[in-house]
């Protein structure tokens, strides 16, 4: 859930208890601005149904962490909102479309095109994510092997660089140019096996493994 913050804890308000003052967004922002941090609990509470209803007719019950970063970026921007309920909605649709971009392995998900049903996970995703495996391992399987090498140490094994280093027996501090080398290599290797955008979501698989 939210984090504490110095002068400014938000929580969930499933948990907190309080007299609500009837006060306009505005005014509740300006005071939570100026320390008042009831003010901006109040404003948690107002908006928390709203946002949580957005996400559950979405993504069901995995909304729990989008409605805690969506709240938490009201944290972090309070000084830089001027309609705070528009603002929360705006941050929801970003978090939205991260979402299913991770969800999905893509690079991008554009949500003025797509709908939940092409999104929502079924066989042809799955089908879709083996592929993508398989064409990561062609692709891995092209470049140098110790390329390869560095690589799944780093992104499927989760080795840091001084180990990594030991492994390919290098010095320490060329590990993370080794490993931009290699990437770069493995991205010109999937730019022959496959379309771009086929290409960008086979290599976002490094990302998802580690």
């Amino acid at each position: 859930m939210l984090r504490q913050r110095e002068g400014n804890t938000l929580a969930n308000p499933a948990v907190f208890h309080y007299d609500p003052a009837v006060r306009s967004d505005p005014e509740l922002l300006e005071s939570w601005r100026g320390g008042d941090a009831q003010a901006g609990q109040e404003l948690v509470q107002r908006h928390w149904s709203s946002i949580a209803g957005f996400f559950r007719s979405k993504v069901g019950d995995d909304g729990a962490d989008l409605i805690s970063q969506t709240f938490l970026a009201c944290v972090e921007g309070r000084d830089r909102i001027d309609n705070v309920q528009a603002y929360l909605f705006a941050v929801a649709r970003r978090r939205l479309a991260d979402h299913f971009r991770t969800r999905l392995r893509m690079p991008a998900v554009d949500l003025s095109v797509s709908s939940l049903t092409d999104l929502r996970t079924g066989p042809a995703t799955e089908l879709g994510r083996r592929e993508q495996a398989e064409l990561l391992r062609r692709a891995l399987s092209a470049i140098p092997l110790d390329d390869q090498i560095a690589l799944e140490l780093s992104y499927f094994e989760g080795l840091p660089g001084a180990a990594i280093a030991r492994v390919l027996e290098i010095g320490e501090n060329t590990v993370r140019s080794r490993l931009a080398r290699a990437r770069e290599k493995l991205r010109l290797a999937l730019a022959e096996l496959a379309p771009a955008d086929e290409a960008a979501r086979a290599e976002a698989q490094l990302e998802e493994k580690c």
